[in-house]
C-alpha cells in the first residue's frame, strides 16, 4: 500500500513514512554534521525508535514529522513537518516546525520550500494559530531557514535547553515564532 501524501511542492513529497525508509533514515541519523546541533548521533535503535514515535504522532494525530521524497529521484531526503515540544518551556505547549534532511540535500532549498509549505498548511488546513522553532543559537543554517520562512525571532524567548546541562555547548537556544495574522498570503506567493 503506498504511503499517504500530505504535501506536495514543486519539487517533494511530503508523505506518511514507509518501512524502507528506516535505513536511509538510520544513516542521516548517523551523520555527526546532519546532527551536529544534537547531543549525539543516533544509532540504529535509537533511530528505528524515532521513526516508529514519529509514524504514531502522524497516525494519532493527522499530522507530524513527514517523510521528505524527492519528486525526480523518489530518494528519501529526511523529514520537514510539525511536532508537539516536548518539554516544559514558557512557550509551550506549542507547536513545533521542524526539519533534518541528509547532507546531499543540504544548499538546494529544500528545508525553506518544504517547510513554506507546511506553514501553509499548518496555517490552513490544521487552522493553527502559531508555530515555533528553536534552534542552538549558533545554527545558522536553521536560523536563515527560520526566517526565510516568516519566522521571528523572538530575543526575549531564548532560554537554555531544559534536556541539556546548563553548560553544554548546545544548551543556549534561540526561539523564533510565526503567527498565522502574520503570514496570510506570504507563503502562498511564496
Amino acid at each position: 500500500m503506498p504511503a499517504s501524501v500530505h504535501i506536495e511542492t514543486d519539487r517533494l513529497i511530503l508523505r506518511d513514512w514507509r518501512d524502507d525508509d528506516a535505513e536511509p533514515f538510520a544513516s542521516l541519523n548517523a551523520d555527526a554534521r546532519v546532527m551536529e546541533f544534537f547531543p549525539k548521533a543516533l544509532t540504529r535503535p535509537e533511530s528505528d525508535a524515532a521513526m516508529a514515535r514519529i509514524r504514531a504522532f502522524i497516525r494519532d494525530h493527522g499530522y507530524g514529522l513527514y517523510a521528505v521524497e524527492e519528486k525526480s529521484s523518489g530518494a528519501f531526503l529526511g523529514y520537514i513537518g510539525l511536532s508537539s515540544v516536548p518539554f516544559v518551556a514558557p512557550f509551550a505547549p506549542a507547536t513545533e516546525i521542524g526539519w533534518r534532511l541528509a547532507r546531499a540535500a543540504w544548499g538546494c532549498g529544500y528545508a525553506t520550500e518544504g517547510a513554506r509549505a507546511v506553514v501553509g498548511d499548518a496555517f490552513g488546513r490544521l487552522a493553527l494559530s502559531e508555530l515555533v522553532s528553536f534552534t542552538a543559537e549558533w545554527n545558522m543554517r536553521s536560523r536563515r531557514v527560520m526566517e526565510k520562512i516568516g519566522m521571528w525571532h523572538d530575543p526575549d524567548g531564548s532560554f537554555l535547553h531544559p534536556l541539556l546541562p546548563p553548560a553544554h555547548k548546545l544548551a543556549r537556544h534561540v526561539l523564533y515564532r510565526v503567527q498565522a495574522s502574520g503570514i496570510a498570503g506570504s507563503i502562498a506567493g511564496a
